[in-house]
């Protein structure tokens, strides 16, 4: 392995799927920056870093080209893209209807184990806002996403989330429009945290929608 590789070489164990395997790891170096926008990917060089053949990385790029994170341009180059503040608001909204629904499927069907790690996990968010620390605001709800889709045991949820993660991580990173002023935030967050603790499923929804400022139907702002 080279000193400046950005990518380890994956070992294969027992159940590991290896597509999906190329397709996390090249999604996560895009969503955590490694591999910033406008960045070239040449699918030789991946595979080499990753230890595996062209072939699926050919298709881990397109897979992720379906998804917006890289563009494609057939005998010229692939390169990670810049997503734009409308693609950000698109998967904001998607983001925060999605958690507010598998919440609603969690908190009334998960174990008294997984319902103590979600309350920690809206705890851990409002230790980021009394830190002032955005990223561990973002971590923590992203932690709670991951929680409550598992604790939801809804297959389909599971396959969604899986496909999407790297997505929502990427587009969201440090935008400033998923913030709010800390004081509402952190009622916000509380009483999520209540909601959850209470096995309140439609208060989770409902929290969840106050904490992002979304009601349903509403026309979205515009570009």
């Amino acid at each position: 392995m080279h000193t400046n590789d950005t990518l380890a070489p994956i070992e294969l164990v027992s159940g590991m799927i290896l597509s999906d395997e190329i397709y996390a790891r090249i999604g996560a170096a895009i969503a955590d920056g490694r591999f910033p926008p406008g960045h070239r990917l040449r699918d030789v060089e991946l595979a080499r870093q990753l230890g595996v053949s062209r072939t699926p990385v050919r298709e881990a790029l397109q897979r992720l080209e379906r998804f917006g994170l890289v563009e494609i341009v057939v005998g010229r180059y692939t390169r990670v893209t810049a997503p734009d503040d409308e693609l950000r608001r698109d998967t904001a909204e998607f983001a925060a209807f999605f958690l507010g629904n598998a919440l609603n499927l969690a908190v009334s069907r998960c174990t008294d184990e997984q319902l103590a790690a979600l309350v920690a996990a809206a705890d851990s968010a409002l230790e980021g806002i009394s830190a002032g620390d955005a990223a561990a605001v973002f971590a923590a709800a992203s932690t709670l996403g991951d929680l409550a889709t598992r604790g939801a045991r809804n297959g389909v949820f599971t396959t969604i989330i899986h496909e999407t993660s790297i997505v929502v991580a990427r587009n969201l990173r440090g935008w400033s429009g998923v913030r709010a002023e800390a004081g509402p935030r952190r009622e916000n967050w509380h009483l999520l945290r209540e909601r959850i603790a209470a096995r309140d499923a439609e208060g989770a929804e409902d929290a969840v929608r106050r904490l992002y400022g979304l009601t349903p139907g509403a026309v979205p702002p515009s570009s």
